[in-house]
């Protein structure tokens, strides 16, 4: 008795017995791996104890000493900015690096002036007295040595 297959029948017949032969041949080549692998590796036996892995401890990462902050820290850093930007204030300068100086001569006077931005003759006053006060050329003018004054009298409150 014979049968007859279509082709597409046949063609999967091959394929499933071209799979199981591949198969066959990359499980054999697994069990030879293996082997290979086994001979590779140190025999061990009960009077081997393998030593525990120590992991080694990071090295300590050094962090820079933290920036020492005042109370009055964002004012020291905008006087800080006026040394650096090497900035002159006298009579009739205006604008907020002015309004900068007035906080400070009002912590500075413990007073509660209003800060206008504008150098008039009350800051031009009380920038000569606090300059008189720190041994500073009482000029009423303001600049860096003035500034640097300023800040370091702020560092010292805390």
């Amino acid at each position: 008795m014979t049968t007859m297959q279509s082709g597409s029948e046949h063609i999967n017949n091959q394929k499933i017995k071209e799979l199981e032969t591949e198969n066959e041949e990359l499980k054999k080549e697994v069990e030879e791996l293996q082997d290979g692998l086994a001979l590779l590796q140190p025999e061990t036996t009960d009077e081997t104890v393998e030593e525990p892995q120590i992991e080694e401890p990071a090295p300590p990462v050094k962090k820079p000493a933290p920036a020492t902050t005042y109370k009055n820290q964002t004012l020291i850093n905008e006087l800080q900015k006026l040394v650096d930007d090497n900035v002159y204030m006298k009579l009739k300068s205006n604008g907020t690096r002015v309004g900068t100086v007035q906080k400070f001569l009002n912590i500075y006077n413990k007073t509660s002036n209003r800060i206008d931005n504008d150098y008039g003759a009350s800051t031009k006053t009380a920038i000569a007295a606090f300059q008189k006060a720190e041994g500073l050329s009482a000029d009423g003018e303001a600049g860096p040595g003035t500034f640097k004054k300023m800040i370091d009298w702020l560092k010292k409150q805390g």
